[in-house]
């Protein structure tokens, strides 16, 4: 896998290149800012993009646009110590693929980039309550973009698109793990969709 690593931190930059090169045997570039981060995409494309969100030049959410509108293909993955929603919404909204915190753990990180890579959406623990903040709340989410499910499906399919597990969804509306487990395979059924995580794409692509 080709990744690309956009960070001003020249020691996030190295640590990071250097854990995805030796321990996954990915080739990693590096940026220090948004700008050369496009540039790189315009010699050769990367699959999957690490980006910080406050860099100097060009931030992560504008070179997200950038990169989006030239390299729709290329996934971006978020990569801050930010959980305000503004730069939540601000990076959804610029398409990014994913959101995470500096704070997740490396073998946490490979594990997202995995997941981008087969189409998943993926949010760091410390986000995922609220990641689905866009710039009209009132409208995201709503029950006319999935009119066929009840009220509980559509709760449940929110959370399952942050990346909830059926025990932590469970937990979370004090319900048992049969009924996620049920109402999860009736929204899978009622949307003619394969797996969770189809799932969890056609929602962010139709809320």
């Amino acid at each position: 896998m080709k990744l690309l690593i956009a960070d001003d931190d020249g020691l996030i930059r190295d640590s990071l290149k250097i854990l995805l090169e030796v321990t996954e045997g990915w080739t990693a570039r590096t940026a220090e800012n948004g700008a050369i981060a496009l540039e790189l995409c315009r010699q050769e494309p990367p699959d999957i993009i690490l980006m910080d969100i406050r860099m100097p030049v060009c931030d992560g959410v504008q070179a997200a646009r950038s990169i989006k509108l030239e390299f729709p293909a290329v996934k971006i993955i978020m990569l801050t110590t930010f959980t305000d929603d503004g730069y939540i919404s601000s990076a959804i909204n610029a398409g990014a693929e994913g959101y995470l915190l500096k704070s997740t753990p490396a073998d946490g990180i490979i594990e997202r980039i995995r997941a981008v890579q087969k189409g998943a959406m993926v949010f760091d623990k410390g986000v995922k309550l609220t990641a689905a903040a866009s710039e009209n709340t009132d409208n995201r989410g709503n029950k006319q973009s999935f009119p066929g499910l009840t009220e509980r499906e559509h709760e449940i399919f929110e959370l399952v698109a942050t990346g909830l597990s059926n025990n932590e969804i469970a937990a979370k509306l004090f319900l048992s793990q049969g009924t996620v487990r049920n109402a999860v395979s009736s929204i899978l059924e009622k949307l003619e969709i394969r797996d969770r995580t189809r799932l969890a794409v056609h929602y962010w692509k139709n809320v």
